[in-house]
Parts: structure tokens; sequence; C-alpha cells
């Protein structure tokens, strides 16, 4: 692979991990404003946090994708560091 393709494949990743970590800071962003644990800092007053249950219940969340995950890597449809990438994605490493 020449130079400039070896460039354009990284600039292709960095795009995507960027997108990826986006959507995730969004999507957390959304979920812990419909929690409450969301700081707010546009008011005087603390956010309320939530009791440790739904987070118990978003836990079993994790599990199963990471479940489905192992699945497709071994049925050879997932890569090993397809799989290791999503997995850190998915616990927020």
């Amino acid at each position: 692979m020449g130079l400039m393709a070896e460039r354009a494949a990284g600039r292709m990743q960095a795009r995507q991990t960027y997108r990826t970590m986006a959507r995730m800071e969004r999507r957390r962003s959304f979920v812990q404003s419909k929690l409450g644990t969301r700081q707010d800092f546009g008011r005087g007053e603390p956010a309320e946090t939530t009791a440790p249950a739904p987070a118990a219940a978003s836990e079993s969340g994790y599990v199963s994708e990471l479940e489905r995950l192992a699945q497709l890597r071994d049925r050879g449809i997932l890569s090993e560091e397809e799989f290791e990438a999503k997995k850190k994605q998915i616990l927020g490493i």
C-alpha cells in the first residue's frame, strides 16, 4: 500500500473514531439527562442523583451486548481488533 493510501486510511480511521466517540458522548449525555444525573451549570442548584438500581439494569445491557459481540467474533464475522475496539467503546475505556 502506498504512502498516500496509508494516510487516507489513517484519516478515515480517525474520522470514524471521532464520529463513534461523538455518538457515544451524545448517547451518554442523553441518558444522563433522562436519569437526572447530568450536571446543569445553568442553575444554582446541584443535579439530583438517582438510585443505583437503573445502573444495574444498564450493566446487564452491556453484558448482553458484549456477549453478542463475542458470538460474532467466534463466528469470524468480527476480527479480534474490531471486537476489542467495540468492547472498549461500550465500556467507556
